[in-house]
């Protein structure tokens, strides 16, 4: 009787070496350059950055030198003109509002949104009530701005609270709220179920627990959340328009939409105007940028 010789699993498995030329146009594939992407990225740059550019320094221009000089050169004699104009127009009391309006609705959001998400988390499966409010924050994201502005208008109306900066705080609340708690609730859930354990064994209750773990480990979700609605409350035109009326309640959106009438010649004033109302933006994306960048791509590892 004769004997078969067999293989081994492994060995019927296991594929042989890779033809040195398949290995040497691999590497090629990934050194070669992509000079479309390349191309695209920096025609997409200067799409971007030339208007930034022309809008700076056109600011700095005086009104002659803006329609005598090339719009794209940088100005022959920088002046700061154009500045002192618009800060002189109650530009400060109009920064005042817009910091009031925006602090005013950012944090109560922010902070209501955190522990909301935290309890929708934490407790959502056990209470019918979360899971009714989780779904009631989801349709809110459904709901725009521009349909509720007669609703709004009729209710600050009979709150007597027309033409006041607490006019445009209550309902930036109301709409930062339902995306907030999305984004948090997303970054709760992907806390380790094992750090509450251990922290509810220590004897710490949930609020201890929500401020002292879950809070700092969701801190690029709250910086994400803080800049995004800061930035749309900042730049948001229709609640100041429609709920405000005294100059002295204006805020920089709505005081740069009346620069633009009242300096509709001196465009270098406008832009200065422009400069102005961008830079506390600008800040506040510098100081928070790593924050936000890891709130941003949180996840994507995954």
């Amino acid at each position: 009787m004769t004997t078969v010789p067999t293989r081994a699993p492994e060995q019927i498995a296991s594929p042989g070496p890779e033809p040195r030329g398949h290995r040497r146009r691999q590497r090629r594939s990934r050194e070669r350059p992509n000079w479309l992407a390349g191309v695209s990225s920096v025609i997409w740059l200067a799409i971007v950055i030339v208007p930034i550019y022309w809008i700076v320094i056109t600011s700095f221009k005086s009104q002659s030198k803006y329609y005598a000089e090339n719009p794209l050169m940088p100005p022959s004699e920088p002046t700061l003109a154009n500045y002192r104009m618009v800060i002189e127009a109650d530009f400060p009391q109009y920064f005042i509002n817009s910091v009031i309006a925006t602090l005013g609705a950012v944090i109560p959001a922010v902070l209501f949104s955190f522990m909301a998400a935290y309890a929708i988390v934490r407790a959502g499966r056990e209470s019918r009530f979360l899971r009714y409010t989780n779904s009631l924050f989801l349709m809110g994201l459904a709901i725009p701005l521009q349909a509720t502005v007669i609703p709004i208008y009729l209710i600050i109306i009979k709150l007597g609270l027309y033409d006041t900066l607490m006019a445009l705080i209550l309902p930036s609340i109301a709409f930062a709220i339902p995306l907030s708690v999305l984004i948090l609730a997303n970054f709760i859930r992907d806390v380790p179920k094992e750090l509450f354990d251990s922290m509810r064994i220590d004897g710490a209750t949930e609020q201890v627990t929500m401020w002292r773990l879950a809070f700092p480990l969701t801190r690029p979700a709250v910086v994400t959340v803080t800049v995004y609605n800061a930035l749309q409350i900042w730049n948001g035109f229709l609640l100041p328009l429609i709920l405000t009326q005294s100059p002295d309640k204006r805020t920089l959106p709505l005081a740069l939409w009346s620069f633009q009438g009242q300096y509709s010649i001196n465009v270098p004033a406008v832009l200065a105007s422009v400069v102005l109302t961008t830079l506390p933006i600008l800040l506040l994306y510098v100081v928070g940028r790593r924050q936000l960048l890891s709130g941003l791509t949180a996840g994507f590892s995954k």
